[in-house]
């Protein structure tokens, strides 16, 4: 069964960090639902850069929805609105209650997951810039961490973006399956994609 992902992007949403994670999510043959937060409904919008944005439906379009996955791109901006959406917030309680993964990268761990406290005493990384909102002893330093009781992926900016979308693929689908995507991609060799830690 093809898996089920919601990538929500807004105005300020890293680019780099959103289109890698769909296009990467994309090649594994997932479902990718872009959905806008955007608090006036904008389906297109500037991300962080200055690089145009096009959602395929806003939020409330697919509040009700179940998704394998929902993937939280980072960016100030956009991490904001996020934090700010009532809806968003919702759909990320929902899917923990489920059990099934959440992901979020760069300022999202920080301003949305730990400002909410969605996953008390779960182990998370962010961007390096918004280390001091996550408390000592949760903070890793990894460029990906995840939080197996948790089921909670988290990672550090646009520079980690790759990794944090294979990772994603080794939690859905396991490594052989993970490691097949990523070859193609001519990815570093020292990230050792099938070879990943469980921490």
């Amino acid at each position: 069964m093809t898996k089920k992902i919601l990538v929500p992007i807004a105005p300020g949403t890293e680019e780099m960090e959103a289109i890698t994670i769909i296009d990467i999510l994309t090649r594994a043959g997932y479902e990718v639902t872009i959905a806008s937060a955007d608090f006036e409904g904008n389906l297109t919008m500037k991300a962080s850069r200055g690089v145009t944005l096009t959602a395929d439906c806003t939020l409330v379009d697919i509040a009700d929805d179940e998704f394998d996955a929902v993937v939280l791109p980072g960016g100030l901006g956009g991490a904001e609105v996020f934090r700010d959406s009532t809806v968003l917030i919702e759909i990320i309680k929902q899917q923990k209650y489920d059990g099934k993964l959440v992901a979020a990268i760069c300022a999202s761990p920080a301003i949305v997951l730990q400002h909410h406290n969605l996953f008390s005493g779960a182990l998370m990384t962010c961007h390096p810039n918004f280390q001091s909102d996550i408390p000592a002893d949760l903070w890793r330093a990894k460029r990906v961490t995840f939080d197996v009781n948790q089921n909670l992926l988290t990672s550090q900016g646009p520079g980690t973006a790759l990794e944090f979308a294979i990772e994603i693929i080794i939690r859905l689908s396991g490594k052989p399956f993970a490691k097949q995507i990523a070859e193609p991609l001519v990815v570093l060799p020292q990230l050792h994609y099938d070879k990943l830690s469980e921490e």
